[in-house]
């Protein structure tokens, strides 16, 4: 198979190219070079997405028998890509969001859940995870328009592993390590389920090879790790004694903690970790154990693992100072005898 991969360096577009190369196809991939390098065995094609010259040049360099997006986030890039493409390439294999949905990430979801209705400029204080998601509406739509029946549109919700540009896992990783003790947030039993980015890479290969149509969220079985069991394996991975100590979500959300942020992966909602994937895995998703892309993680980073220089990455974790104050109210609900609560959260 000739494939065409927007993006290709980096995470989820690394990964489908590794794979691709594995399997044997003729990969090509578009970027601008400035983050990540080159999987080897690949045809690279420098450029800048967002531009319709160079995207007209690349259409311009052979035919695809299908294009895996790994990088649009807007509608006006994706539809760019798109229209350049629509007679150059034979299915178009476009990575969007969990977000594109209305309830996430308050509600279960699954595959038939309504999506958000794109419009090209939102609400007057709309936050910028809203944005987000009424923009890759958009995107999707941009994707069916010019690719009507031969397209397929990828849900994932969090992913994780090798190469993580954003550094979720990373910064728990480094938490760990550092020792002592650890804010955990919630209680070790809350069901979690991110996607390790290999086997998103596997089911994105898998559709474009079959040209597979529809939409399909992606995520591990619901259930199938837990917040205690992630911090186990980040603490064994590193090898390290730290101390858990798991703190009530009302008392994060009163001390007015950043969800998703200063806690990375925290997130007090019953919709955060329920989204339903049964249509992807009757297709063939299978998700491997979170334990093992904590490891592989933690052996990416102690490598040659290099985090990208990227904005969300930049402001991700709580400081030290923070946790520490955080730590400490904890532990003042109680009198020095540990026996009754004295502050209330």
């Amino acid at each position: 198979m000739r494939l065409l991969i927007l993006g290709g360096t980096w995470f989820l577009g690394r990964a489908v190219a590794e794979l691709a190369i594995e399997r044997g196809h003729d990969v090509t991939t578009f970027t601008r070079g400035r983050s990540g390098t080159d999987v080897p065995g690949t045809v690279p094609v420098r450029g800048d997405r967002t531009s319709g010259t160079d995207l007209t040049r690349l259409a311009g360099t052979g035919s695809w028998d299908a294009v895996v997006d790994t990088s649009g986030m807007t509608p006006a890039m994706v539809e760019t890509a798109a229209v350049s493409l629509a007679e150059a390439v034979a299915f178009y294999v476009f990575t969007s969001t969990v977000n594109v949905f209305q309830g996430w990430p308050l509600t279960p979801l699954d595959d038939a859940s309504p999506l958000r209705v794109y419009t090209p400029d939102g609400p007057a204080g709309e936050s910028v995870a809203d944005r987000y998601g009424r923009e890759k509406v958009g995107a999707e739509q941009a994707v069916t328009r010019s690719f009507p029946g031969r397209a397929a549109l990828l849900r994932p919700g969090v992913i994780v592993g090798p190469y993580e540009y954003v550094g979720r896992i990373p910064w728990w990783l480094r938490r760990l390590a550092r020792g002592g003790r650890v804010l955990a947030p919630g209680t070790p039993d809350q069901a979690i389920q991110p996607i390790d980015v290999r086997d998103v890479a596997t089911f994105a290969l898998d559709t474009a090879e079959e040209h597979r149509t529809g939409s399909f969220n992606l995520a591990a079985p619901i259930g199938s790790a837990t917040f205690g069991g992630f911090l186990g394996a980040c603490r064994q991975a590193v090898g390290s004694d730290a101390h858990l100590e798991w703190v009530e979500h009302d008392f994060l959300i009163h001390h007015k903690v950043r969800e998703w942020v200063e806690l990375p992966l925290w997130r007090p909602y019953a919709g955060t970790w329920a989204l339903d994937a049964e249509r992807a895995r009757t297709a063939g998703l299978t998700c491997r154990p979170l334990a093992t892309s904590v490891a592989d993680t933690w052996t990416w980073l102690t490598g040659t693992g290099q985090l990208v220089d990227h904005e969300r990455a930049a402001e991700l974790g709580i400081a030290a100072e923070r946790e520490a104050e955080l730590l400490a109210a904890w532990d003042a609900r109680y009198d020095p005898a540990g026996s009754a609560l004295t502050v209330l959260p």
